[in-house]
C-alpha cells in the first residue's frame, strides 16, 4: 500500500535534521485524517524521514527512520544495539540485574520502553500508535536474549503530555500487566542492584517497579553516608536508605507518606541483613516533616530528597518551582552545618539550569552557602541523543550547606 505524505512547517527542518522525533499536532498542515499507528513519510523542505502517526496524542508523528518504514529487521537492530549498550551494567563487578533495556527516543524507538527485572522484560508504551510496533519489539526481545522467562505489556492511558513521558508515573487501576510471551513475574520478584537485594512489585509499584534512573545516584552517596544521621524523604520502598546503612550510616529514617511503604522497607532492609537497629520508617507527609524537624530543631548531616512530579504540564511549572524550593529551603533548615543536601528533580519540565536556581534561592532563603560537589542525571541506560534535550528529564545534586561567613 502506499504511504501517506505529512507536510510540516519547514521551521522545523533544522531540529528534525539533528534528530528530534517528535512532530506535534500543530506543526502538521490540516487536513490530515489518518488511523493512529499508520506509518507515513514526513516532507520538512528537502528532509524526509518516516514515522507512526498518532490520531489522539498531542504529538502527532514519531520519527524513526530517515531511510525507509521499520520492518523486523530494523527493530531488531534497535533492541540489539540497546542490549550491547547495556553490557556494562550485566557484566559489572557488582550483580545488577534491573535495568531499562530500551529507552524510548535515546534508543531510536520513540515512545516505548523496556525494563528488564531479572528474567522478565517490561514494556511499556506512551501513546497509542506504538502499539503497531509492540509485536516486532516482542520477537527482537526473544531473539536478543534466550534467557527471558517471560515478556509482558504494562498497559497505561497514553499520556497527554508526552514531554512528561519520564516523570514518575504511579501505578493505579488503569496500569496492569499483560503477558504476550512466556510466563508471567511473579508477585514477589526480588532484583539485584550493585549487589543489594530489593523486592521489585511490577504490578503495583511505581515506574514499572523501580525507580531505576537512580540506580548510579544511589550508589553514589553510598561512599558518603559513612558515619553520618541520614534523612531520606520521599523513601518509597528505601532503596536509597539500603545504600546509606550499607555505606556504614549511623542511623537512617526514612520517611514517605505511602500505604505499606514502612513494611517494603523492613523487608528489603531484612532481605540483605542490614542492621535494623540503625533505621527508622516514618509514615508521613515530607513536607510536614522536615517542618516539624525545624520547628523542633532536629538535624540531620545528610537529607536526601526525590520528590515526585511537581509539574505534568507547563501550566504546572510555576507551582512545581514554588514546591521544589520550599522543600529544599525546608531541608537545608534540618541540616547540621556542613552537611550534604542530595536533591533530585524529575520533572522535565523544570531543566538543569533552572533547578540549580531553585536550589540557590532555597540556600537564600535558609541562609546557608549550597556548595554542589556531585551532579549528575539519569545512568547509561537512559541514553539522551543530542538533537533531544527533553530526554534529560532528571537532575541530581549532592551539595554540602555552610552557614553564612
Amino acid at each position: 500500500m502506499p504511504i501517506p505524505e505529512v507536510q510540516v512547517d519547514q521551521s522545523l527542518r533544522a531540529k528534525l535534521a539533528q534528530g528530534h522525533p517528535w512532530i506535534y499536532r500543530n506543526h502538521v498542515r490540516e487536513g490530515v485524517r489518518l488511523h493512529s499507528g499508520q506509518w507515513v513519510r514526513v516532507r520538512c523542505g528537502g528532509f524526509t524521514a518516516y514515522g507512526l502517526w498518532d490520531a489522539s496524542s498531542a504529538i502527532a508523528v514519531r520519527l524513526f527512520s530517515r531511510v525507509s518504514v521499520p520492518d523486523a529487521d530494523w527493530v531488531g537492530e534497535r533492541v540489539w544495539e540497546a542490549w550491547e549498550g547495556r553490557a556494562t551494567i550485566r557484566d559489572g563487578a557488582a550483580p545488577t540485574s534491573a535495568y531499562r533495556w530500551v529507552y524510548g527516543e535515546g534508543d531510536g524507538l520513540p515512545g516505548l520502553v523496556v525494563d528488564r527485572y531479572g528474567d522478565y522484560a517490561i514494556i511499556q508504551t506512551y501513546a497509542e500508535s506504538l502499539q503497531t510496533l509492540v509485536p516486532l519489539v516482542v520477537s527482537a526481545l526473544r531473539a536478543c536474549d534466550p534467557e527471558l522467562r517471560g515478556i509482558v505489556l504494562r498497559e497505561r492511558p497514553a499520556d497527554d503530555d508526552p514531554a512528561a513521558a519520564e516523570d514518575r508515573a504511579v501505578a493505579s487501576e488503569d496500569s496492569r500487566l499483560r503477558t504476550l510471551w512466556g510466563e508471567a513475574p511473579p508477585a514477589d520478584l526480588v532484583v539485584q542492584e550493585h549487589g543489594l537485594y530489593v523486592h521489585a512489585d511490577l504490578y503495583r509499584g511505581q515506574k514499572t517497579g523501580l525507580f531505576l534512573d537512580h540506580r548510579e545516584n544511589r550508589h553514589a552517596i553510598e561512599g558518603l553516608a559513612c558515619g553520618r544521621s541520614v534523612l531520606n524523604c520521599f523513601a518509597y520502598t528505601a532503596a536509597f536508605s539500603l545504600y546509606a546503612l550499607r555505606g556504614g550510616a549511623a542511623e537512617v529514617v526514612s520517611a514517605d507518606s505511602g500505604k505499606g511503604l514502612a513494611e517494603a522497607a523492613t523487608a528489603n532492609i531484612a532481605l540483605n541483613r542490614l542492621d535494623q537497629s540503625r533505621h527508622r520508617f516514618v509514615t508521613e507527609d515530607c513536607f510536614a516533616l522536615l517542618d516539624a524537624y525545624v520547628k523542633g530543631s532536629r538535624r540531620f548531616q545528610m537529607v536526601i530528597l526525590d520528590p515526585p512530579s511537581f509539574a505534568r504540564q507547563k501550566s504546572n511549572l510555576h507551582a512545581a518551582v514554588r514546591a521544589y524550593t520550599r522543600i529544599n529551603a525546608l531541608a537545608l533548615r534540618c541540616l547540621e552545618p556542613g552537611g550534604l543536601l542530595v536533591t533530585a528533580s524529575c520533572t522535565s519540565q523544570v531543566g538543569p539550569e533552572q533547578f540549580r536556581g531553585i536550589l540557590a534561592e532555597a540556600a537564600a532563603q535558609s541562609q546557608s552557602r549550597l556548595q554542589i560537589i556531585y551532579e549528575a542525571g539519569q545512568p547509561a541506560d537512559h541514553p539522551v541523543p543530542v538533537g533531544f534535550p527533553e530526554g534529560r528529564y532528571l537532575k541530581f545534586v549532592v551539595g554540602r550547606a555552610l552557614p553564612l561567613a
